[in-house]
């Protein structure tokens, strides 16, 4: 078994740096070729003495006489070390020593996966050391980035090393819990799809197999101590030392994200004070960056080079003019600026959830989230969203609320909000919450989801729901209406209806339920 994991791994990783490595030269013209330094493989020691593989990029003009801006990419889950390569030359012809490396616990490198955890923020900081030392980088210009784990642990490292100047975060994590855990349901198939990549191209740690054993068997005895370990590697847990020290920091995310959705990346943007930077494009995780890594022409990139470029290289290219909020449609494909996240829904109308409406549980009524990755890729490439036929979903399984028919385009911007009042049967409970855009003929075209977990209830007595949908940029045409649908199972998540449970919603005199929908001005 040990033989045939290992490979595994060794065939994949062959064809990963191959098709890498093939892109990313078929991606640069032959000039650009010609001027790259070359890639330099090493070896790097990193926390605890833990070897990290790593490639070196340099200017080609590098002589020895003169010291560069260093940039350091740490990879994404499960790829290796040649994942940036056509980056780092395109940077490196650009005036940046870039050093790549393998996180601990994947591939080449050594030790055990941990997960954002102290080790590999350490790491990072040794690199950093080894740059210094074994490059012509210079160490008062020092940035870092990645793409999806590379971007978690380039936000910690930010936060835990001064010297870090500035930061390119792509398809990350802010707040680890609320991305596979938020409103304290899980997300199984991104967490199923983590550990399964995990496990095959890495050496998973036993408190990450313990995490995960504890997180797919809903273990509620282990859910602190799930939050804690989440917590520990979330950039937003150490936000005021990011704010002291002060780095420029650049994020960029995607609509669809199945596994880091938008919400927590926003709501961290906004606690940041230093330079900044926020944007939002169509996409499923790491989906817009994608073709930037074989070289590729790509906004994502574009826009990170651009970034380093004026806070490493003091260069006057108006980034830090640009409004600084940045986000593409999902219907309309074009780029809108705003000065802060909370004016990019600066208004919003109420869609009223009336009357007293019962649901049973157990049963998918058919109004789901999407498959992970295939579902937003579908929005990206052909705007395509996962779909419903409202008037057919059966009211047995699911509650649905419709807005009237809107005279004018509606511009959704922003983080739709569900109030409701809730009574169960059951002490524990799931429920699921689905914003559809409806056309005159009933169909239903996702908008917006997320779920809801409760434990500890009273059975028959009711409470409060308030629940965040996530974030998005979708246009509603004319004609068409709004629905909020809500039943209790989708394959995206993990449901805790016991056997036979029924939800009831209401809408109480004093506590009015509604769905509160952000709008873009107009």
């Amino acid at each position: 078994m040990g033989l045939h994991r290992h490979a595994l791994r060794t065939t994949a990783v062959g064809a990963v740096s191959a098709a890498l490595i093939t892109g990313g030269t078929l991606g640069l013209t032959p000039t650009a070729r010609a001027a790259t330094g070359g890639v330099r493989f090493v070896d790097i020691t990193g926390d605890g003495g833990t070897v990290l593989k790593g490639n070196v990029v340099t200017p080609a003009d590098s002589d020895g006489t003169r010291t560069y801006p260093l940039i350091v990419l740490p990879t994404s889950w499960g790829l290796p070390q040649v994942e940036y390569l056509a980056q780092a030359q395109k940077l490196a012809d650009s005036g940046y020593v870039v050093v790549g490396y393998n996180v601990r616990g994947f591939w080449q490198s050594g030790g055990e996966i941990e997960v954002a955890g102290p080790p590999d923020v350490a790491d990072t900081s040794k690199v950093i050391d080894w740059a210094l030392a074994n490059t012509p980088a210079d160490a008062r210009r020092i940035g870092v980035a990645g793409v999806s784990y590379g971007a978690g642990i380039s936000l910690l490292a930010a936060e835990h090393d001064k010297r870090i100047k500035a930061v390119a975060a792509l398809s990350g994590w802010a707040d680890l819990i609320d991305s596979i855990y938020s409103g304290r349901t899980e997300h199984t198939q991104a967490t199923a799809l983590l550990g399964g990549v995990g496990a095959l191209t890495g050496r998973p740690s036993a408190e990450l197999r313990q995490t995960l054993e504890g997180f797919f068997s809903s273990d509620l005895s282990k859910e602190q101590e799930m939050i804690a370990w989440g917590r520990k590697r979330s950039p937003e847990t150490y936000v005021d030392q990011l704010d002291k020290n002060g780095p420029a920091v650049f994020m960029a995310n995607a609509w669809g994200d199945t596994i880091f959705p938008p919400n927590q990346y926003a709501r961290f943007y906004e606690e940041l004070t230093g330079p900044k930077r926020l944007e939002f494009r169509p996409g499923d995780h790491a989906t817009a960056e994608l073709s930037g890594l074989f070289g590729v022409p790509n906004d994502v990139w574009k826009d990170t080079g651009r970034w380093f470029d004026h806070y490493l290289r003091g260069e006057d290219n108006g980034i830090d003019r640009e409004q600084p909020v940045q986000l593409k449609s999902r219907s309309t494909g074009g780029y809108e600026g705003y000065p802060d996240w909370k004016s990019v829904g600066a208004t919003t109308r109420k869609i009223a959830l009336a009357g007293t409406t019962t649901i049973h549980t157990n049963i998918d009524s058919g109004a789901d989230g999407g498959i992970i990755f295939l579902s937003s890729v579908l929005d990206q490439l052909a705007r395509v969203p996962p779909m419903a036929a409202i008037p057919l979903l059966p009211r047995r399984w699911a509650a649905v609320w419709q807005s009237e028919r809107y005279a004018s385009a509606q511009q959704v911007r922003g983080t739709a909000r569900l109030h409701t009042t809730l009574t169960p049967t059951k002490e524990s409970g799931t429920l699921v919450a689905y914003l559809y855009d409806v056309g005159p003929l009933g169909l239903g075209k996702l908008v917006s989801n997320a779920p809801y977990t409760f434990h500890g209830q009273t059975p028959g007595k009711a409470f409060g729901v308030d629940l965040d949908l996530y974030s998005t940029a979708y246009d509603v045409p004319a004609g068409h209406r709004l629905a909020l649908v809500v039943d209790t199972v989708d394959p995206l998540y993990i449901e805790h209806n016991p056997s036979g449970a029924q939800l009831t919603f209401s809408s109480p005199a004093n506590d009015p339920s509604y769905v509160s929908i952000p709008l873009r001005e107009q």
